[in-house]
């Protein structure tokens, strides 16, 4: 029997509008019985609750997002803690840097970041890393912040969140996955020359490896230029199966194994 959970998809963007329940309708038939829908900002967090309280399948991460930054405020924190006192919300995120599209500048980048960070320790909730053109500062904090954890015996010091959608090496990921990260991936993997990401895909062990949409964005072959949906994690899945020598059966067990012990849903 195939099971399957989609880590990371942004089911309250207004790409969905119009279908949303078919696009919940096709992930259930496809095998899927969970979907991951983070925040970006203030709204989208409150909208991310909104769908976990619809769906049953739907779960929250909230947090804000790195180009969302501008928006962060001294209220910002303290309604943070309020959405993730939600039952179902089970992560921070999508939170992290970006120094692609810096529309933040990078010092209030990393504040939020750091402050986030906190935030997830003190209430003891993983966290979901958004990481484009910022690897090595990135994995500074992280790798900083889990030694933190791990000196105050911290529940999280050994399954602290996932880089989503990884998109650094086999040598950047060792370091992270000795901080207790797994690494999310995403229909990219599918591409005929995503080799770096395959050889990432065939690297990480078993018990790190999450499999994620990123929905609408991001769509595997053989949809690549359509809109991303929950259901096509199925592709990812068939793709590391066939990398990894395996089934997507199986693949499907064991990534799904590892986001029921890192979400705890």
């Amino acid at each position: 029997m195939l099971t399957l959970m989609d880590t990371h998809c942004h089911l309250d963007f207004d790409r969905f509008d119009e279908d949303r329940n078919r696009v919940i309708e096709r992930a259930e038939k496809q095998g899927l019985t969970r979907i991951l829908v983070p925040g970006i900002d203030q709204d989208s967090s409150r909208a991310a609750i909104d769908l976990a309280e619809q769906y049953e399948m739907v779960y929250a991460a909230v947090g804000i997002h790195p180009n969302s930054g501008s928006a962060y405020n001294s209220g910002t924190r303290d309604l943070l803690v309020e959405f993730a006192s939600h039952p179902k919300v089970v992560a921070i995120g999508e939170i992290g840097l970006d120094f692609y599209r810096q529309w933040t500048p990078q010092p209030l980048q990393r504040k939020i970041f750091r402050e986030q960070l906190e935030i997830a320790a003190d209430l003891s909730l993983p966290v979901v890393i958004h990481d484009r053109d910022a690897h090595e500062s990135v994995f500074q904090e992280l790798v900083k912040w889990q030694v933190q954890l791990e000196k105050n015996g911290n529940e999280l010091a050994n399954k602290t969140g996932v880089l989503h959608s990884y998109s650094g090496n086999i040598k950047q990921a060792a370091s992270v996955l000795n901080a207790g990260f797994y690494l999310g991936i995403t229909g990219p993997v599918t591409y005929k020359n995503a080799l770096d990401m395959q050889e990432v895909a065939c690297y990480v062990p078993q018990d790190r490896l999450l499999i994620e949409t990123d929905a609408p964005y991001l769509t595997p072959h053989p949809f690549r230029g359509k809109r991303n949906e929950p259901s096509y994690v199925y592709h990812i899945a068939e793709k590391i199966a066939e990398l990894r020598g395996t089934s997507p059966e199986q693949v499907g067990r064991f990534s799904s194994d590892n986001a029921n012990h890192l979400f705890g849903w």
